[in-house]
């Protein structure tokens, strides 16, 4: 029964990760990913959150299936982010490749930790 949470989950972060996408493109008239970037640190804010509150006790095996390996995993891409990256970078925008990689790597992990800290805050 773990993979229709999983399923369940995915279902929901997969067409969310497109229109997100497709929605934050449509504001940026520039060569810069700005959707996947959105999509992967708003999974990195999701994903530490969860992880906050499976430390303290207030989620469970089946919302970490659910949430974190289902929606999240669908929602966030990492093979999107390194094909625009490659992208980016062989079609002469290098700066805008190497910007992509450093702010993703920072935002991502800032992500984590401000829904980890927000996690400890509610449920500590």
């Amino acid at each position: 029964m773990n993979w229709a949470l999983v399923v369940t989950g995915a279902a929901v972060g997969a067409p969310l990760r497109y229109l997100t996408d497709l929605s934050v493109q449509k504001r940026h008239d520039t060569v810069f990913p700005w959707g996947t970037f959105a999509v992967n640190v708003a999974g990195c804010l999701i994903l530490g959150l969860l992880a906050g509150a499976v430390t303290y006790g207030a989620a469970s095996d089946s919302t970490q299936l659910l949430v974190g390996t289902g929606f999240c995993g669908a929602l966030t891409t990492y093979s999107t982010f390194s094909y625009e990256t490659m992208r980016l970078a062989e079609s002469g925008a290098k700066f805008f490749a190497a910007v992509n990689v450093v702010s993703s790597v920072v935002a991502g992990l800032g992500a984590a930790f401000i829904g980890a800290t927000a996690a400890q805050a509610i449920w500590a």
